[in-house]
């Protein structure tokens, strides 16, 4: 698996590794003489008091340096590349693959598309497991990396052949029920695109998948994604309200019979699958344990739960006055959410104005219509044109999902810093958590227990 040496790249203060004087551009050949392809056998053999760690000095000369540690402490290690081994690289055809429908002259980086296991279980990517031999699942099992997100968009061997433009595609329910025979957990996503895996299609896929339950945790329906950047490619229906309700209603007739069979929905829908049929979502409880939240599975139900506890302790306190003018920009499917959240929060606060602005998106076209693939420059073009109609706003809100993880630049290498500029306004980037959509629409510091994974406590 790995192609060169594990250059270190940093060393963290105060570490073990430190202590013993390894520095910044040492190599790290063996753990107890064993040799290391990625980051998780690094992990696994890091797993001990003691060790013997190799390293390799700029100079050629190699140290055998004895450590003593307790089970769970890092030996302080920041490498050059941080799974060590590159990336994965997907090799299937996609009918549907977001990334081909990108423009060119983006950088680099968005248009790699990945499809590796060990970044699924660190990041929560989804994977297709078409790309890795029989031996790369079993080091899966036998590191016990849990749980796995996996693309399986339809059960039928032949069908998923021909959706992933793979023709070792179709052992799909071979390769999780090896999984959770193991004791390890998948969640699955199928990815609907009307007219070729919907229908009859979808209701096998979804009752294959439940019949792996508790192993196979959950099930997540999300409709296509479609830009305006197709040309060359397959042709791809797009939902409307009516394929939107038609695939809710197959939807809920499993999450039903799962119910009765299993004691879980196991299935859910997504947000925008709900947004696009002009359904109400479920209530919160009907998620149970938003074991999807992240793949936009309840983030709506979520959301307006969690404000709903804030509001509740808002209105137990004496009304407050402030002088705040806010601009929340978002995307057209969230819009209306926002909006009565904004109105929910405002009738407890004298003085707080909030305008939702609804960004459409021009850059990947006006199908798109979720938060998180909105350019920086479509929002400071509506919000520039909101200033124009008489917008006082001083405060610019804006969801963190818009935002590459972990850096305040959007999808159009547009930064924070130069959103704020040419608005003239202060951006405050909310996650999808209650209350700190409050704290930043009021300005107030408000405190409140919450569950791990965001949820109000």
């Amino acid at each position: 698996m790995r192609d060169g040496p594990i250059k270190i790249a940093q060393v963290e203060a105060g570490s073990i590794a430190e202590e013993v004087g390894i520095v910044p551009g040492d190599v790290l050949m063996q753990i107890d003489g064993k040799n290391i392809e990625d980051i998780f056998d690094y992990r696994f053999l890091c797993a001990a008091e003691t060790l013997v760690v190799t390293i390799q000095k700029a100079d050629g000369e190699v140290w055998e340096v004895d450590m003593e540690k307790d089970f769970e402490d890092d030996l302080g290690l920041v490498f050059e590349h941080p799974m060590i081994t590159a990336e994965t690289s997907c090799t299937n055809k996609c009918v549907f693959c977001f990334i081909d429908q990108l423009p060119p002259g983006m950088r680099e980086t968005l248009y790699f598309k990945d499809d590796d296991t060990r970044l699924s279980f660190l990041t929560g990517n989804y994977v297709t497991l078409t790309n890795m031999k029989d031996e790369e699942l079993d080091r899966i099992i036998r590191y016990r990396l849990s749980p796995i997100n996996v693309s399986v968009h339809a059960t039928d061997a032949a069908l998923r052949k021909e959706l992933l433009g793979n023709r070792f595609a179709g052992r799909i329910l071979e390769q999780i029920k090896k999984i959770t025979d193991a004791g390890l957990t998948v969640n699955a996503q199928i990815v609907v695109c009307p007219g070729r895996n919907d229908g009859a299609a979808l209701d096998r896929s979804m009752q294959d998948l439940s019949a792996l339950y508790p192993g196979l945790n959950s099930v997540s329906v999300v409709p296509v994604g479609l830009t305006r950047f197709r040309e060359g490619l397959p042709l791809v229906n797009g939902f409307d309200e009516t394929a939107a309700r038609t695939v809710l209603q197959q939807v809920e007739r499993v999450q039903i019979d799962n119910r009765k069979k299993f004691g879980s929905r196991i299935v859910f829908a997504a947000d925008e699958l709900y947004v696009k049929a002009k359904v109400e979502v479920p209530d919160y409880e009907a998620y149970e344990e938003f074991p999807q939240i992240e793949n936009g599975v309840g983030l709506i139900a979520s959301l307006q739960e969690e404000v709903d506890e804030v509001c509740k302790l808002l209105a137990t306190m004496p009304k407050q006055t402030i002088e705040r003018n806010v601009l929340i920009a978002t995307g057209l499917a969230a819009e209306p959410l926002i909006k009565k959240l904004a109105q929910q929060v405002s009738s407890l606060v004298e003085g707080l104005e909030v305008k939702v602005l609804g960004v459409k998106n021009e850059f990947f076209g006006a199908s798109v219509t979720v938060c998180g693939l909105l350019t920086g420059q479509d929002v400071i073009k509506e919000v520039l044109a909101a200033k124009a109609r008489g917008s006082k706003a001083r405060v610019l809100m804006l969801c963190a999902s818009m935002f590459r993880e972990g850096e305040d630049v959007f999808l159009d290498d547009v930064t924070l810093e130069e959103c704020e500029r040419q608005t003239g306004m202060q951006v405050l980037v909310t996650d999808n958590l209650g209350v700190q959509f409050v704290a930043h629409l009021t300005g107030m510091e408000i405190e409140m227990g919450f569950e791990e994974e965001g949820r109000v406590d």
